[in-house]
């Protein structure tokens, strides 16, 4: 990648500062790694709190370029541009909730996974908070702008700081700069006020921990950095330990475990499918996904343990009984919570029975494998308690 390609976020200059290893990630240079090295940043975050610079990701808002009507009334005429292209029940977003959902294309494909979520503010109703992975933003900018034509205003935020803060000590840090953050559910996000500019606050993130995605001006994200690695519970936290933590958190990456040949449903992500609108047709794929459901698809998504040998990274061959070619591994690598290699990849619906003992290929070997149940390690996300009836 040369320096004229190459796009830097507005903490690079931090990164360096603190010694990151950089390495180029879908067109940004990014820290794959500090001092300390991927095994130790993980178990970190495991433990305590880690920092992310996740600026390369395509955080942007759609707005109605009219807003009449009721705040509900402007909230369901922007989900109705958005819902043709994807996945999930849009308009039926409370306010402050995200919902995780699919970029689809005609034949039910994924073109990409993102985040919709809907602002608590009654005033900013007919507006969408969105953010897309970094490697097809540009396409799925392109889609949406196209989808919305003049009735909304698709505005990039990628100019800005993405920061994630994640761990199980992640809403106490959190909560000493933002009082009340820490009342935050699980996919749910408002604003907090930075000096005289405001942070998106998202209590999500991609490792499975609790924790946060922070939204920062740009001008503002040196000293939020700064501030959060001030604390002796939070260090930062390069790419290698962020793929290594969601890998073990079951959570598939798009390019790798998604493309635009794999379903919701081979992938294991029919949470995400409106069934309201899949049952209506309004949703594209509906007929393949349909049927996906009521007979199965041809392959799925499962999770492996690899019981000896090297770990089986992506594109090693997944084996069945004699050899038989079953599949290929998707994503795969060495968990440190587990001390084991572990692995996702496709598999036929016969073979993806919990228990059931395959193999994969390294090197030339075949290895022994076991499919185990997703996620690896369990997902401490924060869900607030339900009151008793």
């Amino acid at each position: 990648m040369s320096d004229e390609t190459t796009k830097f976020t507005v903490l690079h200059a931090a990164h360096k500062a603190l010694g990151a290893r950089m390495t180029p990630f879908g067109g940004y240079d990014m820290p794959v790694q500090y001092e300390a090295g991927i095994l130790k940043e993980h178990l970190w975050t495991r433990a305590h709190a880690g920092a992310f610079d996740v600026s390369h990701m395509g955080p942007a808002f759609l707005d109605l370029s009219v807003q009449g009507g009721s705040p509900d009334e402007r909230h369901a005429a922007i989900a109705g541009l958005v819902e043709p292209l994807v996945s999930g029940d849009i308009a039926g977003l409370k306010p402050g909730q995200i919902r995780y959902t699919l970029l689809l294309n005609e034949d039910g494909g994924i073109i990409d996974d993102l985040m919709i979520g809907r602002p608590v503010d009654p005033e900013f109703q007919g507006r969408l908070y969105i953010v897309v992975n970094a490697g097809g933003k540009e396409v799925d900018f392109s889609l949406i702008g196209k989808a919305a034509g003049p009735a909304a205003r698709l505005d990039r935020a990628d100019d800005g700081a993405l920061i994630a803060l994640q761990g199980p000590e992640a809403a106490e840090v959190l909560a000493k700069i933002f009082p009340g953050v820490e009342r935050l559910g699980f996919m749910t996000y408002r604003r907090f006020p930075v000096g005289r500019r405001s942070v998106r606050v998202a209590r999500s993130g991609y490792t499975g921990e609790d924790g946060f995605e922070i939204l920062v001006p740009a001008q503002n994200a040196g000293d939020f950095w700064n501030r959060l690695l001030a604390d002796e519970r939070v260090r930062p936290i390069g790419l290698g330990a962020r793929d290594s933590l969601r890998l073990e958190a079951g959570l598939p990456l798009y390019g790798h475990d998604l493309d635009q040949t794999v379903s919701p449903i081979e992938a294991g992500l029919a949470f995400a499918v409106s069934k309201k609108r899949l049952k209506a047709g309004n949703m594209r794929g509906a007929a393949r996904i349909a049927k996906e459901l009521a007979k199965g698809p041809s392959r799925l998504r499962v999770g492996l343990k690899v019981l000896e040998g090297a770990p089986a990274r992506e594109g090693a061959r997944i084996l069945g009984p004699k050899g038989a070619n079953l599949g290929v591994v998707t994503s795969g690598g060495f968990a440190p919570s587990l001390g084991a290699p572990i692995a996702m990849g496709f598999v036929p619906p016969a073979r993806a029975k919990e228990g059931a003992r395959l193999a994969v290929e390294v090197r030339g070997r075949a290895q022994a494998a076991e499919v185990v149940a997703l996620p690896f390690v369990p997902h401490q996300y924060h869900r607030p308690a339900k009151p008793s009836a």
